[in-house]
């Protein structure tokens, strides 16, 4: 066991969430991001940190200082490495990065399910470019376990995905503790097609290749993870499971948001399009980690993420198979004390 920094911020979170989902929820989610970046910066939030029991785990050959991760999507371009290291995650994921900066999908694009502790979101990879975010990873002064999450652009066609997946690792190499290779967004037209298997097998052994190209060239082996869909079915799932294992991929993570909405169905913003995030994906992202932990047989580690909004939750999905676990839209309806929730239930 070893102390790592969580930051006592409950209370001012619960005072302050009552105004901000009176916003609109991207314009909270931005508000939310510039604060924490300017408490960051006036050292603030130095002093409400706090010390917490954490678990130490060696997952994909680095040690996590404890298992709370963020999920990508939530720092799009790395502007808040800083500001999010002090919650006390035990490593951070940013991105979904592409080559060139996009804008993404017109607004209005989130939205809360409130009733149900849900989010959707429509996105489609809004971010200002791969060059960009390696600038803002390099002004961070955060030195912990950090992944780069990377993606296409919404006009490369899946044809061609390959090549903005090799432009982006090959920038992003030197900067990453670790690279998550994500094909399972569904607001990118398309995207989810490279799941199917004989897209999966090209991409996957392209991947591979170029790894140990930039392993020799930068003296350094960066971890490779796949980001799936909990939309899969079982065959699905195995499919993508043994093509995992025979390209030697370094973990993957499950899951990406839903497009399923039974779960939803009648409340308000349930028929927005997009990925459906939160509490109501939980239960299919377990599934899905549980099929793929049979299959894999402990060959490569999964990463749990989907609707752990609790210690009991994030410690469902280290019983189904998961080794780590990330957290995004519990971050949101539970508050940063939620990592330590969780730190504290899995210690």
């Amino acid at each position: 066991m070893e102390k790592c920094l969580s930051l006592d911020m409950a209370n001012l979170y619960a005072l302050a969430k009552p105004f901000l989902f009176q916003l609109d929820a991207e314009n909270a989610h931005d508000l939310t991001l510039r604060s924490l970046k300017l408490a960051e910066k006036s050292g603030l939030l130095a002093l409400l940190s706090k010390p917490v029991q954490c678990q130490t785990k060696q997952v994909m050959g680095l040690s996590f200082p404890n298992p709370v991760g963020l999920a990508a999507g939530l720092d799009k371009n790395g502007a808040v490495i800083d500001g999010l290291a002090a919650l006390g995650f035990g490593f951070l994921e940013i991105g979904t990065i592409t080559p060139r900066a996009q804008p993404g999908n017109p607004k209005p694009r989130l939205f809360r399910v409130q009733e149900a502790e849900g989010i959707i979101n429509r996105f489609g990879f809004n971010n200002l470019g791969v060059d960009h975010m390696i600038q803002n990873v390099q002004a961070a002064k955060y030195r912990g376990i950090l992944g780069i999450n990377i993606g296409k652009n919404f006009d490369t066609p899946n044809e061609r995905a390959v090549d903005d997946y090799l432009i982006c690792m090959r920038k992003v190499y030197a900067h990453a503790s670790y690279i998550t290779v994500n094909i399972s967004s569904p607001n990118t037209k398309n995207l989810r097609q490279l799941q199917e298997k004989d897209a999966l097998d090209a991409l996957l052994a392209t991947l591979k290749a170029e790894q140990k190209v930039l392993a020799d060239q930068h003296g350094k082996y960066v971890p490779i993870a796949l980001k799936i869909a909990p939309d899969l079915d079982e065959a699905q799932i195995i499919e993508i499971a043994d093509l995992l294992k025979a390209h030697q991929i370094d973990g993957v993570i499950a899951t990406n948001t839903t497009l399923a909405r039974d779960v939803v169905e009648g409340l308000p913003n349930a028929n927005e399009t997009g990925g459906l995030s939160g509490a109501p994906v939980r239960e299919k992202s377990t599934l899905v980690i549980s099929q793929l932990s049979k299959q894999l047989a402990g060959e490569l580690p999964i990463v749990g993420v989907g609707g752990i909004l609790s210690g009991a939750d994030a410690a469902e999905k280290i019983a189904a198979g998961a080794s780590l676990v990330q957290v995004y839209s519990g971050l949101i309806y539970r508050g940063p004390g939620l990592v330590r929730d969780i730190c504290n239930t899995l210690a």
